[in-house]
């Protein structure tokens, strides 16, 4: 299932993307209106923390909804929503790791991959959505970069999680955009302050269910910049996988519903071009990965 979250006359909603149409079914209203279940979740922190129950109160609903003598009413149409990212806002800082595929840490100056996690965060105010317009920060940076990236996102709590069962807690996967002031990264000596400028984690289009993707280490990513391919990449090539992410990370932080998790970057960033090729006002980032879809981003 692909959920989204959107602003429609005012209110946050989410819901499943209508199958072969331009619009999301609002279940939200379809249970304020119809009554189907004794109980909804109002937001989508507190739907993905049931699991694949909440994937299931969608289906009633929506059905409920397919069955009312006014379908129409429950849709709405992509062209009269503001989407949003699918997560909002995280419970806490969206956990991010560094030089997950051994190309991309060569095009960063190492000699090989690393042999344990580079783990930083960012703000969850750098959170933004598909389509949205997004700074290109010229007060603060002029080393804009990309990063297109497998995103995970937990869906119940979890601490000292073994490999075999990480993929438990996973509700279901998007794609982000890590996008970095390389120049403030380098200055500063660590990540935060690089990574977490406004607007500086596009996330979506949708969350995609884990159930469509059994596979998270075999899922194509691709960059384009003004429609040129920059990235070009497969999870397979990951260092750490998505199983490992999950159980490493969560032997040193307890993990949580809503949580993200940005699994690492292919080769192809701007810094690693020779001469380095910088994000500019007018640019559009689009980063597609198989299964998900496509996010997309112009900056001014």
């Amino acid at each position: 299932m692909k959920i989204l979250s959107f602003k429609f006359n005012g209110e946050v909603k989410f819901g499943p993307k209508v199958k072969k149409e331009e619009a999301v079914w609002d279940v939200v209203a379809i249970q304020e209106e119809l009554n189907v279940l004794p109980s909804f979740p109002a937001n989508i922190i507190d739907g993905v923390a049931l699991g694949f129950d909440f994937v299931e109160k969608i289906r009633k609903l929506v059905e409920a909804a397919k069955n009312s003598d006014n379908v129409e009413s429950f849709k709405r149409a992509f062209t009269e929503i503001e989407w949003l990212s699918p997560i909002p806002r995280t419970p806490k800082n969206i956990l991010c790791i560094g030089k997950n595929y051994d190309e991309h840490a060569k095009e960063m100056g190492a000699t090989a991959a690393p042999t344990d996690l580079v783990v930083f965060t960012k703000s969850p105010t750098s959170i933004a959505a598909d389509g949205q317009v997004l700074p290109i920060h010229t007060s603060e940076t002029d080393s804009l970069d990309y990063e297109g990236e497998l995103a995970v996102v937990i869906g119940k709590v979890g601490k000292n999680i073994a490999k075999n069962q990480a993929l438990d807690y996973i509700f279901g996967y998007t794609i982000a955009n890590d996008i970095t002031a390389r120049d403030l990264q380098d200055r500063h000596k660590q990540y935060f302050l690089g990574k977490s400028l406004d607007g500086s984690c596009p996330l979506g289009p949708y969350v995609v269910t884990k159930d469509e993707i059994p596979n998270p280490q075999n899922l194509t990513i691709v960059t384009k910049v003004n429609g040129a391919i920059r990235q070009n990449g497969s999870t397979k090539d990951m260092v750490f996988s998505v199983e490992e992410l999950v159980s490493i990370l969560s032997q040193y932080v307890t993990l949580e519903p809503g949580d993200v998790i940005l699994t690492g970057t292919p080769a192809g960033v701007g810094k690693g071009m020779t001469p380095p090729v910088y994000l500019k006002a007018g640019d559009e980032v689009k980063i597609s990965i198989e299964g998900i879809g496509t996010l997309s981003n112009k900056f001014e």
